[in-house]
Order: structure tokens, then sequence, then C-alpha cells
């Protein structure tokens, strides 16, 4: 397609000639001459309106790839993007990693049409990704043919609300709290400093250069005056190891119902991924180090404790002086139950003033004594955690992976499939003393 501002310039160029020959003739256009300059302007309009058409169409495109970059995708790569409005190329859910994977699309290019009937063996390798976008109850059979169960996951195209799984679950945060780290060890050592002894001091120089002389009863070589002798500073530290732990979990489904790719997102995203997140969340703070339990920060030894002291207020400013006097470290953030955040949020004075805003400040990010609460229903209500939480570290030994077979007790013969959720994770405190535990009930 011809360019419709060069076909301007083209017209313009000529009907200019024209008008130069006459005036180096000078004389007026013959009947000839001006019908060709009327033909040329009516042909350049016209090309100029192609052209700012065009330009038109280009601005509609331009806002187009603008909406796309606001509703959270790059025009070029399609990348997801982040909140901040930073690409992530690649990276993608563990839902979406499944269905876009390999062994995914192999399992089913192995049946006529992509559809399992009970003749079909279901055995797929385990999936899993790395720097997974991560989405943030008792199972039951999922299947394709019911409404109630995975044929609801079957539906046609309704841009109309939707809701899912979201309000059986609650949002997790402590992975984004702590420090996150990998291994590809099965185990975990690390050095934690249990007491620093500081002596330092202003010494005088040296006046004797005597030596020093064994006590005669204790045989221990004591100083001589004068003899500029430095103090001794110390620390003791102890060596711990953390196991690295499994979390897994599976759920049935149908033959029919692993055939659909939106409902396996579904599925894997919004169920399998989020209950093991939440349980690790759960072992991260309140696992006892027993069985195959994680060692949580509730249960590590060298955790100061804060008791209740007058109100909430006062508890939790207390609280934070310890991490700074005791622990010398910088509390980071305050984690506490929805229900203790709400108490503190209802903190009213004498004339029922809120001191945290009330109603009007809901649509902040909370703070508590300058430091941000992160809520968090893996800690039980009545009780509250500050501290440092770098000093908290997450190894992940093998990020979640997703495992699909028949080969599961009588299933094959019932045209059933278990898809297997699991990872494995260490966690560990590095200073213990850097976070204090705070007992927030009356």
């Amino acid at each position: 397609m011809s360019n419709p501002t060069e076909e301007m310039k083209a017209h313009l160029q000529a009907a200019r000639a024209i008008a130069a020959k006459a005036d180096e003739e000078k004389r007026e256009f013959t009947a000839e001459e001006s019908t060709q300059l009327k033909e040329l302007m009516g042909k350049a309009n016209d090309a100029k309106a192609r052209a700012e058409k065009a330009k038109g169409d280009a601005e509609v495109k331009a806002a187009m790839a603008q909406l796309g970059d606001e509703i959270g995708l790059d025009e070029k790569s399609g990348d997801k993007v982040t909140p901040s409005g930073l690409l992530v190329p690649g990276r993608k859910t563990l839902g979406e990693s499944y269905v876009e994977s390999t062994e995914y699309k192999g399992l089913l290019e192995s049946v006529p049409g992509g559809q399992f009937t009970k003749q079909h063996r279901v055995n797929a390798r385990p999936v899993g990704v790395k720097n997974l976008v991560r989405p943030m109850g008792q199972k039951a059979l999922v299947t394709g043919a019911s409404d109630t169960s995975g044929g609801a996951f079957v539906r046609a195209d309704d841009l109309g609300l939707q809701v899912g799984l979201e309000p059986f679950q609650r949002p997790l945060t402590l992975r984004s709290l702590v420090t996150n780290g990998s291994t590809s060890s099965d185990s975990i050592e690390y050095v934690r400093v249990t007491s620093i002894t500081n002596n330092a001091a202003p010494v005088a120089e040296a006046t004797s250069s005597a030596t020093p002389v064994a006590n005669t009863t204790t045989g221990v070589l004591e100083g001589v005056t004068g003899g500029g002798y430095k103090p001794e500073s110390g620390l003791a530290v102890a060596r711990y190891t953390t196991p690295v732990r499994t979390i897994a979990h599976w759920i049935p489904v149908t033959k029919r119902a692993i055939a659909d790719a939106a409902q396996m997102v579904t599925l894997i995203d919004g169920f399998l991924e989020y209950g093991l997140e939440e349980e690790l969340e759960d072992q991260m703070i309140a696992g006892d180090g027993s069985g195959e339990n994680f060692e949580g920060l509730s249960n590590v030894s060298g955790v100061q404790a804060q008791a209740w002291d007058s109100d909430l207020l006062t508890t939790t400013r207390k609280a934070k002086t310890k991490v700074r006097t005791v622990g010398r470290a910088n509390p980071s953030a305050f984690v506490l139950n929805p229900a203790d955040l709400e108490a503190i949020d209802l903190l009213a004075d004498n004339e029922n003033r809120y001191y945290f805003g009330g109603p009007a400040a809901s649509g902040n990010a909370p703070t508590l004594w300058g430091l941000p609460i992160v809520e968090s229903e893996a800690v039980p209500a009545g009780t509250g955690y500050v501290g440092d939480w770098t000093k908290c570290v997450l190894w992940d030994r093998q990020q979640s992976t997703i495992t699909t077979t028949d080969s599961h007790g009588d299933f094959f013969v019932r045209n059933l499939v278990a898809i297997l959720a699991e990872l494995r994770a260490a966690f560990g405190v590095l200073q213990p003393n850097a976070f204090v535990e705070i007992d927030l009930t009356a």
C-alpha cells in the first residue's frame, strides 16, 4: 500500500510546478492548467485525509499497547508484569508452567483427541519451575461431568464475575518477609552466635616490659603492673543442623478433567500450590521440630519473651526495644494474628478517637511503632512476634513440582488420576535473640 504522506507531497509538488511556470511566463492559468490544479489539489486533500486516519490508527494501537501494560501484559513478549510495573521475563505460576510443559502436552498427544479413556495409562514425570509467580481443605474427588466438581471449570467464555477458591484461603505473607535461599543438600549446617562478651575498654600505654609470673597456687600467669594488657572479649557459638523436609499433598481427578488445561491451572495454582505454601507458613512459625516438622520460630531456643505490660501499645513497644538492646538487631516488622491487629486498630483515647486513624486509615499499610505489620494466621491469636526477619532463612531444596499418574490403588480401572504436589525446604533462625515473642493477652 502506498504511503499517503508521500502521495500528498507528490501532488503538491506537481501543482507548484504548474503555478511556477505561469508565474515565470507572467500570465494567468490556462483552462487546462486550472483543471489540472483542481485535480491535483483534490488528490492532495484525499491523501492528507488518509494520512491523518493512519496517524489516528497508530495512536489507537499505542493506546491499546499501554492498556496491555496496565493490565499486566507486555505487548511484545507477553511477559507478566509485577504490581510495581517491572517486567518479570518468563515467570509463570506452577499451573501455567505445568500445562505448557512438554510432559503435559505429550500426555495429551498420547491419546486420540486428547481425551482419556479407561484403556489409557497416565504416568507423567514431575514438572516444576524455578522463580515461580506464586498465587497467593479436605480433598474431594474432582470430576469432569459434575457441575459441583471438575465440570464447573468447563464453561463458555464469560467476562462476568468469577469466584474461585479465594474465599476459603488466607493471604500468605511470611515467605516474602524472611530471607529466601536455596540448597542442593538434604541438610543445612549453620552457626548461631549464642552470646557475646564485649570487654573493649581504653588501655594505658605499657610502662613495664617485665614478663608475667605464674601464680604459685593456681599456676595462672599474672600480669605485672604497668604491663599495658588489652582486655579479652569473646563470643559463644553453636553449630546447628536443620534437615530438609518434604511437604506434599494430592487430589484425585478423572481422566476427562485432566484434559482441560484451564481446569488444571486452577487446580494446581488455586488448590495444590496454595496448600503447600499455607503449610509451609504454619511450619515456619509453629513447627515443633518433631518427626518431619520444621523447627518453627515459636520453638527455637533463645527467642526472647515479652510479657503483657499494662496495654497493647506498651507491651509491643517494649518488645521492639528488646530486639535493639538485647538482640542488637534492627527490627523489620511485627507479625500478628488478624484478631490482634483488629484490637490494635480499635484502640482509642478517652474521647473515642482512634489512635491509628480508624476507618479513615483502613486503606493504608498498617504500621506499629514505625514498623510494618504483617498479618498471618500462622501466628495464634494472643501472641505476636517482632524481630529482624532477615535472620530467618528459608532454603528451597526443591521448589513445587507436580506429578500425575493413574498408578495408585485401583485408579487405573476407575479412570482416575492422582495429581501430586510437593516441595522440599529447610528453615532456620540464625539469631534467635533478634526476635521477641509477645504475650498480647491482658
